[in-house]
């Protein structure tokens, strides 16, 4: 009886769309911190004004998914994917940076892109709002923004 409670309780997630896990503030936050946890950076908020804004934008973005920065305020990273494409695998993407990121010579090596990954753990941005929206093209557009923005020249990450 268990065993047939364990397998219709599995089919019931299985009725659970896909675009709707690894997209929970909880999700961003974790894929954050885990990362800024690994180079002892303290843990980055939510903050629901930042979100807004990331709403905002993404929502612009629908008819698109074009990844062209909003140019606002605040740090932002962005990123898109077909399929399922989730919070999680954005916030993955950029953390995926991190072996291109030298600190010694605070800049990104063998000609690779590391600025997303530095934007993740940037020390003095401790506020984050992010979005993910469908696109007409049936791609997914995930924004995150940070606040204060970093990624400033001359300046390390941590």
């Amino acid at each position: 009886m268990a065993l047939l409670l364990a397998f219709l309780c599995l089919m019931g997630l299985a009725g659970v769309p896909a675009s709707h896990a690894q997209n929970s503030q909880e999700d961003y936050l974790n894929g954050h911190n885990v990362a800024r946890g690994q180079v002892g950076v303290p843990n980055i908020t939510w903050d629901n004004t930042v979100a807004a804004y990331a709403q905002s934008y993404a929502d612009s973005r629908k008819g698109d998914c074009n990844l062209v920065h909003s140019g606002g305020p605040y740090g932002e990273n962005l990123a898109k994917g077909s399929g399922s494409f989730t919070a999680t695998a954005a916030v993955n993407l950029w953390v995926a940076e991190k072996p291109y990121y030298n600190y010694t010579s605070n800049s990104c090596t063998g000609g690779q892109q590391c600025l997303h990954y530095t934007q993740v753990v940037w020390a003095n941005s401790v506020r984050l709002g992010c979005a993910r929206v469908q696109c007409s093209n049936l791609w997914w557009f995930v924004t995150c923004n940070y606040d204060p923005p970093g990624n400033y020249i001359g300046q390390r990450p941590y």
